[in-house]
C-alpha cells in the first residue's frame, strides 16, 4: 500500500504549524491520499460528522485539552474508523494497511479504533488524552 507524500505533508503541517484541526484519510487505487482536512478552528463535533457512516477511514485529531494542573496541552490522535456497516473487504483491507500507514506519521501520541460514533465520544477521547 503506497502513501501519497501529501498525507505527510498535511500531517507535519498539523502537528508542527497546526494548519489543520483534523485529517481525514482514504485508501484509493491502492494509495492512501487526503480526504478532507479541517481548519484549524473546526470542532470534535465537525471531525465525528466528516467521517462516513458506511465506509472506512484513518484520520489524525489535534486535541487540546486543559490538564488538572491547568496547563494547556495537545495530543495527537490517530482514528482506524471501521463502521460496521462498511463492506467487509474495505475492513480488512484497512486493518491490514493500519501499522505501516501509522508508521509514516512520525508523531501519533494515541491509538483509538471505532467501528461506531460511541467508542470515540468526546468523553472517551478527553479520558484517552489526560
Amino acid at each position: 500500500m503506497a502513501v501519497d507524500d501529501e498525507c505527510k505533508l498535511k500531517f507535519l503541517e498539523l502537528k508542527a504549524k497546526r494548519n489543520y484541526r483534523y485529517i481525514i484519510f482514504k485508501i484509493h487505487e491502492q494509495q492512501v491520499v487526503v480526504d478532507k482536512a479541517g481548519n484549524p478552528t473546526s470542532t470534535y463535533e465537525e471531525f465525528t460528522a466528516s467521517l462516513p457512516s458506511d465506509e472506512c477511514r484513518y484520520a489524525v485529531f489535534d486535541f487540546d485539552f486543559t490538564t488538572d494542573e491547568n496547563c494547556q496541552k495537545s495530543k495527537i490522535f490517530f482514528i482506524a474508523w471501521s463502521p460496521d456497516t462498511s463492506r467487509v473487504r474495505s475492513k480488512m483491507v484497512y486493518a491490514s494497511s493500519k501499522d505501516r500507514f501509522k508508521r509514516e506519521l512520525d508523531g501519533i501520541q494515541v491509538e483509538l479504533q471505532a467501528t461506531d460514533p460511541s467508542e470515540m465520544s468526546f468523553d472517551i477521547i478527553k479520558g484517552r488524552a489526560i
